[in-house]
Formats: C-alpha cells, sequence, structure tokens
C-alpha cells in the first residue's frame, strides 16, 4: 500500500476535514458508542456514520473497530485523540478571546495557575479584584507547572501563577507572592489530626497515601524517609487527582504530603487536618511569572492588584 506522508495527509485534512467530523470523532471516543455520539450532536445515526467514515478515508485509517456493543478506538484513533481535543480545546479559548474584545469593557487577562496558586492565591485574591474591576474579564486556566512558562512564551497567557523558577525565561520576571512549605495532611478522624509537633521518625510508622513519582512533594518525602532509614507503609493507589485524594484522605487512616497551598482551603472548611511535622519542610514560593515588558493596562491592573493583596493579606 503506497505511504501517505504527513505533508499529503494535512494538506488532505486542511481542505476537506470539518469541524463536525473532529467533534463527532471526539464524542464517539468519550461514549464508545456512534449512537449515542449521533443522539448527543443531534445527528441522525446515518448522518453520523457518513462523517465518521469521511474522516477514516481522509486519514486512510481506521479510527475505531466495530464490536456489538459499539466501538473500541484504534491504535490510531488513540494517537490521535490528545491532538484533535488540543484543537478544539483551542477553538474553544478562541471563542472566549473573542467575545471578550467584543465586550464594552477595560480589557482581557489570560492566566494559567497551578492548583496550589489556584487555591493559595486566586481563590484568596480574585474574587475582590472581579468586584473592583467589574468590565475587565479574566480567563483562566490551570496548567502544570512546567507548562506555565512555555504558554507564556508562546503568547497564549498574559500571567502564570506557578512556583518560583531556577531562572525565569528569558524576557520574564518571577514576583513571589506567597510563601509555602509542605504539610503533612489527613482526614478530620486521623488520630493524628492536629496534633503539635509530631517528629518523622513517628510519622514513618504511619500508613501513607504517597505523592505522584517525579513531584516535588515525592522527593522531599523519600529523602525525610531515606534520612531515616524507613520504609513506611503506603496505598497502593497513587494519583495526581485532587478530588481522589481528598477522597482517600477522608475514607481512610492515611497521611498524604503536599504543599499548603493546595489544602489551605480544605483544612480552613474542616473537610482536612494537618499534621505539624517536626521539622517543617519549606517549599519554593508561588508567585508571578510574567513578561517584563509589563502588558496592557488590564494585566499591569491585575499584577498591582495580586501584589498589594499579597502584601497586605497573604504576607
Amino acid at each position: 500500500m503506497e505511504t501517505l506522508s504527513a505533508t499529503v495527509l494535512l494538506a488532505r485534512l486542511q481542505a476537506r476535514a470539518r469541524l463536525r467530523h473532529l467533534q463527532l470523532f471526539v464524542k464517539v471516543a468519550e461514549v464508545g458508542s456512534l449512537k449515542r455520539a449521533a443522539e448527543a450532536m443531534h445527528l441522525s445515526q446515518p448522518a453520523a456514520t457518513q462523517l465518521l467514515a469521511e474522516l477514516e478515508r481522509l486519514v486512510e485509517q481506521p479510527l475505531f473497530e466495530r464490536h456489538a456493543r459499539g466501538v473500541r478506538i484504534t491504535a490510531a484513533g488513540d494517537a490521535l485523540l490528545p491532538l484533535v481535543r488540543r484543537s478544539l480545546d483551542a477553538l474553544a479559548d478562541g471563542a472566549e478571546v473573542l467575545s471578550a474584545l467584543r465586550h464594552d469593557g477595560e480589557g482581557l487577562v489570560r492566566v494559567a495557575a497551578i492548583t496550589a496558586a489556584i487555591s493559595g492565591v486566586l481563590v484568596r485574591a480574585l474574587p475582590a479584584f472581579a468586584q473592583a474591576a467589574p468590565g475587565l474579564r479574566i480567563l483562566v486556566q490551570e496548567a502544570e507547572a512546567d507548562r506555565c512558562a512555555e504558554l507564556l512564551l508562546r503568547g497564549e497567557i498574559d500571567l502564570a501563577l506557578c512556583r518560583e523558577p531556577a531562572a525565569p525565561p528569558v524576557g520574564c520576571r518571577f514576583a513571589p507572592l506567597l510563601e509555602d512549605d509542605f504539610v503533612v495532611a489527613c482526614g478530620p478522624a486521623h488520630p493524628l489530626a492536629g496534633r503539635r509537633r509530631v517528629a518523622w521518625s513517628t510519622l514513618a510508622r504511619e500508613r501513607w497515601l504517597l505523592p505522584p513519582v517525579q513531584s516535588a512533594a515525592r522527593r522531599a518525602f523519600d529523602e525525610r524517609m531515606a534520612a531515616l532509614g524507613a520504609a513506611p507503609d503506603s496505598s497502593p493507589v497513587v494519583t495526581r487527582v485532587s478530588s481522589l485524594t481528598w477522597a482517600l484522605l477522608q475514607a481512610d487512616r492515611l497521611l498524604t504530603l503536599v504543599p499548603n497551598g493546595v489544602v489551605r482551603q480544605l483544612v480552613a472548611a474542616g473537610q482536612l487536618a494537618l499534621v505539624d511535622a517536626s521539622p517543617a519542610l519549606r517549599f519554593s514560593p508561588l508567585g508571578l511569572l510574567a513578561p517584563e515588558a509589563g502588558g496592557g493596562r488590564a494585566v499591569q491592573a491585575l499584577v498591582a492588584h495580586l501584589e498589594h493583596f499579597a502584601r497586605q493579606r497573604l504576607g
């Protein structure tokens, strides 16, 4: 069979693929059924079948395998899926930006923030700013730490809230807003909940919900346990999903090591508790990563508010 080059495939998709093709592809992958995908998109099943067949002819590969209960995505479809999702997400972001630009307001600020910065900074500082500047549109997205600088350099965001980088990207500056440290978190019913100055040798005898491998919390935990020569019992679950982590802590006698900024809200609401581990483990501060040029008036207004709020309320 003749090989379909990437150049030919790209030209073909640009000329003949429609947004409806991509939306249907993603929906079928999500629900595992062409019939249910058609219903969700308000299409007849013959129309959906034709759209999917057209897309598979364009790429000259089957994207799904049909079986009695629906469809199963192929290796080709699985490889294509995240790229198509990213394209649709970018289109949605574009709609938000265009809507904001048409709005009779003061401007638009696009922000990316890591989880700890959202719960530690934005949830505390942004409501007051939104009330003081109702005409300014703020688009906030959650992003992993390594994506924040990339999004900023590509011009897809105006500000990033993240940890202090080892070296700010060229043309950017970092302004610390909130000191942070690692804390030992648990469910409110844990016997150690609220205990003061608990030695790590005592904590090493407890059962742990381990932070994900390669995370800063996991490195800090492993270093502390290695210094003690300890190998604590641990849950079989390792996850980056915050809601699952909190549910496991509440349901079982588990401890976990996590940045304080991540759990601050849940502790204040009484959903989680802290154990005062001694000695404490410091972590890099949370702050603003922004272009040195400063951005437009709307960006400068938000930066000024966050820095002022940090001095007055977070410090």
